[in-house]
């Protein structure tokens, strides 16, 4: 998931006291996503990360309204780590590019790095609209687009009908891994491979 964020422009919030400084921002993300991984969201507090990054956690409350905001900053910074280009891969055959994207998807999402993060930063978006506003704004509108860009030159290319819905398209291919995922059942390369094979053939009529 990380690799495949683009990054976006960090959206204007009211912040007082002095500027961030990088150094010790790293280090409050970087602890965040550690102690969640160890303790769980429900435990993790704005003082224990505090403690774990060797900041005072005014200097957090400063920067980010809730441990949820430090918490999806977290993931965003594993993007700006990232090199490469965000866009998916576009090498002419559209069913073999969707089965690499999402096997990759699958790997990060059974990744046990990553999956008690990302239930938590879950969980915290449904009791926090801005949150969930925020993350909706600076990752799922722009991996929407990146999704619909690809789709879309399938079909300039002949690989999908002309009147495809295209968001329609996204929603089969994606929503069956994440649903399987937040349920906790078994997600394996195979699952991806059939999610893609099984969509494309409904969408061509085949």
């Amino acid at each position: 998931m990380a690799k495949r964020i683009p990054s976006a422009p960090e959206p204007a919030r009211e912040r007082s006291g002095p500027r961030r400084n990088e150094a010790s921002r790293r280090a409050i993300l970087t602890a965040a996503f550690a102690l969640v991984g160890e303790v769980g969201y429900a435990r993790l507090t704005i003082e224990g990360i505090a403690a774990r990054a060797g900041v005072g956690k005014q200097t957090i409350y400063r920067w980010w309204p809730s441990k949820g905001a430090v918490l999806f900053d977290a993931f965003l910074a594993l993007a700006e780590d990232g090199d490469g280009d965000p866009a998916l891969p576009d090498t002419g055959s559209l069913e073999a590019d969707l089965r690499l994207v999402l096997r990759a998807t699958v790997a990060e999402l059974v990744d046990p790095r990553y999956d008690r993060p990302m239930r938590a930063l879950s969980a915290a978006m449904l009791n926090d609209s801005g949150l969930a506003a925020e993350y909706e704004q600076r990752l799922e509108a722009p991996m929407r687009e990146l999704k619909r860009a690809r789709l879309a030159s399938a079909r300039d290319a002949g690989e999908l009908p002309a009147d495809v819905d295209l968001d329609l398209a996204i929603d089969l291919l994606w929503s069956p891994l994440q649903s399987r995922w937040l349920a906790g059942g078994e997600l394996t390369p195979a699952f991806a491979d059939a999610v893609v094979e099984t969509v494309l053939a409904g969408l061509r009529g085949s």
